[in-house]
């Protein structure tokens, strides 16, 4: 039912059928054009700050609700 697993160089804990799944739940990846994976300097900084603290924190999380939110990845 749970896993152990290396992620953002920390060892983690997982449900196992939830896996690496939150690409696909996303918002910021399946749709946002704010979402600027890998520009610092462009990337929506909610995101940005959403992603240093999960990276500090050996966290995975998805975004599913965003009042910055706009259509159009």
């Amino acid at each position: 039912m749970y896993e152990k697993y290396e992620h953002h160089g920390g060892e983690v804990w997982v449900r196992s059928d939830l896996k690496g799944k939150h690409r696909e739940h996303c918002l910021c990846l399946q749709g946002c054009k704010k979402f600027k994976m890998g520009d610092a300097v462009n990337n929506c900084k909610k995101a940005q700050l959403l992603f240093a603290f999960c990276c500090l924190n050996n966290m995975t999380t998805p975004v599913w609700e965003c009042p910055d939110f706009e259509e159009g990845n």
